[in-house]
């Protein structure tokens, strides 16, 4: 996590100003690592709000659209200012999710995808890649299922193991049908 990863440069940093810097390089030196420490200190603020908004968000019942925008504020600030936490991209999940819910979808659509992009190796790139899928699907929502059979095709051929991709597949046979068309079609196999 960032709080191991600031400790081992701020040691790195003293380690290097106790070489033979000249007063100018060394008093560089301290303001870099007092810089990093004020950068782990930022993240530990961020990521207290962004916990502390999860919560709230959890217990409600019924969302309440202000606190849900304050969530996804601090989710985004967290995962932008503290990118090299392994928490950063489960909280633009997060925003996506909590964006979607109060119906801003352009927004939760750029939550999900700097997920996919920004952090290619995160465990749950392909449930961010699903949810983004799923937002182009819903006809009230992106509405675009070019886009989402692009992203359902991604997620079969990246994350072919996992159980997104048989939704993927599933959800690729019912691209551009209705809700009656589906209700009937689950009719007829149940009869």
């Amino acid at each position: 996590m960032i709080h191991k990863i600031g400790f081992l440069i701020s040691s790195s940093m003293l380690f290097f100003s106790c070489g033979s810097n000249t007063s100018s390089e060394q008093k560089q030196e301290v303001v870099k690592k007092d810089t990093v420490v004020v950068a782990i200190d930022e993240c530990s603020k961020f990521l207290t709000e962004a916990k502390r908004l999860d919560n709230i968000l959890l217990k409600a019942t019924v969302v309440n659209p202000e606190i849900a925008d304050k969530a996804v504020k601090a989710f985004y600030d967290f995962s932008t200012n503290c990118k090299t936490d392994t928490l950063a991209p489960v909280f633009l999940v997060k925003a996506g999710q909590v964006s979607q819910s109060i119906r801003k979808y352009s927004q939760a659509q750029s939550y999900f995808k700097k997920c996919i992009e920004d952090f290619p190796k995160f465990k749950s790139r392909g449930a961010a890649m699903f949810l983004l899928a799923q937002l182009y699907d819903d006809a009230t929502m992106l509405n675009d299922e070019s886009q989402a059979r692009a992203l359902y095709d991604q997620v079969m051929r990246e994350y072919p193991d996992s159980p997104y991709a048989n939704d993927s597949k599933a959800c690729i046979k019912n691209l551009g049908k209705t809700d009656e068309q589906l209700i009937q079609e689950f009719l007829k196999k149940n009869k």
